[in-house]
């Protein structure tokens, strides 16, 4: 049978934390486990590789049937996590102590093979997906595991921590209404995303916002303020409003700040930036609040959990089946294989005319548009 020559796989878990990688773990151990394979954890992305004397017990976790016991509704990652470690762009210091990047796949391969691990499942993000790709192409065996609150990975309708973030997100929502209400005030929430609106739409609808702006429609902050005019026109006198971390005005930039080398951009602070204009030009009171990493910790949504279950399951699946260079991917009512290269070619924005979005539309929200 196809795979049987695996003896022993690798998981690591890469980039932010989201709910379900507990999950997704628990399933890789216990599938492979049953198929007779060894698996072990790379600690905090592939720095337990990369750097291994950083670690007192060392940079790999032996990973067994009780090692995963109990895990599956905590969130976090047992492996530890990092978006410092990336082996394309790896951070050194120089004798002059600024920092430049460095190509350390081939290091990481060697190391692969010095640990006879066979194989990598590969659980994250598009950037990290995007570096599991690339070691696809310098041999090593990989399936990987879309994982990211932000939704925006092509080739997959949903990936894990999405249901997550949108449903904390909705229930902040459903609190600040009784605080704007009681206030008679602008509330502004910012959420994160990344470039993508998915979490500001969906939790933007399913918590009565009255205005959701988002990357991909670049707005006008008077349009926004028409909004408000309106509903106190109509006796509405407080208004709420999601921001995605990545929105911006039209003819304006995304609000980001560089975090050094082998590092993404940081977003962050439109929110305050909106609070501040809308306040300015309603002369109402307005108030900002920014969700950030609340929306990435706690526990899974029952969602989450299945598709995370679902997800772990099918990797292992796909190396018993001689699979390798693919992610597996939610395409209901079943889980396929998309090529990594696929995967990770671009992001999945929010498409205008998705019927999520002509929803918001028809109910009257506004997009400042």
């Amino acid at each position: 049978m196809k795979g049987t020559y695996m003896k022993r796989i690798a998981i690591n878990t890469g980039g932010g934390d989201a709910p379900g990688l507990n999950a997704v773990i628990r399933a890789i151990v216990l599938s492979a486990s049953n198929l007779g394979w060894e698996v072990v954890g790379i600690r905090e992305g592939y720095n337990g590789l990369l750097a291994p004397n950083d670690y007192p017990n060392g940079g790999l976790m032996p990973l067994h049937k009780s090692t995963v016991r109990g895990i599956t509704h905590l969130g976090g990652t047992i492996l530890g996590t990092t978006n410092k470690g990336n082996p394309l762009e790896y951070p050194v210091q120089k004798a002059d102590g600024s920092w430049d990047t460095v190509d350390r796949s081939d290091d990481l391969i060697r190391a692969f093979e010095r640990e006879g691990i066979d194989a990598l499942i590969a659980i994250g993000g598009d950037g990290s997906l995007g570096i599991a790709n690339a070691l696809a192409e310098k041999g090593l065996k990989v399936v990987g595991v879309p994982k990211t609150i932000d939704n925006d990975l092509e080739g997959t309708t949903v990936t894990f921590g999405f249901d997550s973030a949108v449903s904390f997100a909705t229930e902040s929502l459903d609190r600040l209404h009784s605080t704007a209400e009681a206030h008679q005030r602008i509330m502004v929430t910012e959420v994160m995303g990344r470039y993508a609106g998915w979490i500001a739409l969906h939790a933007g609808i399913a918590g009565a916002a009255d205005a959701i702006l988002i990357p991909e429609i670049p707005y006008d902050i008077n349009k926004v303020a028409n909004k408000i005019f309106r509903r106190e026109t109509a006796g509405r006198k407080y208004t709420l409003v999601v921001v995605a971390e990545g929105a911006f005005p039209a003819g304006g930039d995304v609000v980001e700040e560089n975090r050094g080398p082998g590092r993404s951009p940081q977003l962050g602070g439109i929110g305050k930036i909106v609070s501040t204009q809308l306040a300015e030009i309603t002369g109402k009171e307005s108030r900002h609040v920014v969700l950030g990493h609340l929306l990435r910790g706690g526990s899974p949504t029952s969602f989450d959990r299945l598709l995370s279950l679902r997800f772990g399951a099918a990797a292992v699946r796909a190396l018993k089946e001689g699979v390798s260079g693919v992610m597996v991917a939610l395409d209901p009512p079943t889980v396929q294989h998309v090529p990594l290269s696929e995967a990770t070619s671009r992001m999945k924005s929010v498409p205008l005319d998705c019927d999520t979005m002509l929803t918001a539309r028809e109910l009257g929200i506004s997009f400042g548009d």
